[in-house]
């Protein structure tokens, strides 16, 4: 799997340096700021899912991506906002001063939104032909909705909330965590099936391995937050219990949470069994996400 996910990177790298406009390119600032939080390193997790599934279900990955590589820019938008000042206040992020840090505040928030418009016009636009035209605007909807009011968006502001007035309810820490990460890895899984024309039995199966698979990501990330350290994560550790953020080991306790993580990793494997085709890359990222240090 390491070799699978480096030779992945490698490609969504090589694709991303092809769709994001170089930093001599006007305007030069807001291009330099992109590309700072772009390249700064990071997991892919989100096209790498995308052309996993895809690929169980026999498509072939290399036309797919450019549209894979939208679902990365998309999540990058993400990351810059989440860390701005009123946001998360974040100095570091994937081992490098966030963009806020090395730019200012206007610019950060500028560029986040320059990443976002070009994922989804790059989702608009590929995988190209008339062959995947409604696949194209199947995963545009599913992606605007994933990360919309109801998504992602609105997932931040509860979790916004929840820190301001101390909340620790386990259902609104499934509720904020489902939309806030798990919405967006479960778009990037049905995206991968739209592409490959898949069923909307196996669209439905991909989309509970990626709900499965977005709680165990983020249970994992919470526990990182207190198990491990800066240099590991390429961020400040231990921000999320300093913010008084609601994280799993808040609400269940660390023993628990690592408990609750193995559950949702065997749902995803189980999830990725039942699906048609070669599901084994989809076992393994879920493998993968349960065992990483950062």
């Amino acid at each position: 799997m390491v070799a699978y996910l480096s030779a992945r990177r490698t490609e969504i790298d090589s694709e991303l340096e092809r769709l994001v406009p170089a930093g001599s390119r006007w305007p030069e600032t807001l291009h330099r700021a992109m590309r700072h939080s772009l390249f700064a390193g990071g997991k892919r997790l989100r096209p790498i899912l995308c052309l996993a599934a895809a690929e169980a279900l026999g498509a072939r990955s290399g036309e797919l991506l450019a549209a894979a590589c939208g679902l990365e820019l998309i999540h990058t938008y993400s990351l810059v906002h989440d860390d701005l000042p009123a946001m998360d206040d974040a100095p570091l992020r994937r081992g490098a001063p966030t963009s806020h840090v090395v730019f200012g505040e206007a610019v950060a928030i500028l560029a986040g939104d320059a990443l976002l418009t070009l994922g989804l016009s790059v989702l608009a636009r590929h995988p190209e032909g008339g062959r995947h035209a409604a696949a194209r605007l199947e995963v545009l909807v599913s992606v605007t909705q994933a990360i919309g009011s109801e998504g992602m968006i609105g997932g931040q502001v509860s979790d916004l909330e929840a820190e301001r007035n101390s909340l620790k309810s386990p259902d609104l820490l499934s509720s904020i965590h489902e939309a806030k990460t798990g919405r967006l890895i479960r778009a990037s899984a049905t995206a991968g099936g739209r592409y490959a024309f898949a069923s909307e039995d196996v669209l439905a199966k991909l989309d509970a391995y990626g709900r499965a698979l977005g709680l165990a990501f983020q249970i994992k990330d919470d526990l990182l937050d207190v198990e491990s350290d800066a240099e590991t994560l390429g961020k400040r550790s231990g921000s999320d219990s300093a913010a008084r953020k609601l994280t799993f080991p808040a609400v269940w306790g660390i023993d628990r949470s690592r408990q609750m993580l193995a559950e949702k990793t065997e749902e995803a494997i189980t999830r990725a069994g039942s699906l048609p085709g070669a599901g084994r890359r989809l076992v393994e990222l879920a493998r993968f996400v349960e065992q990483r240090r950062a």
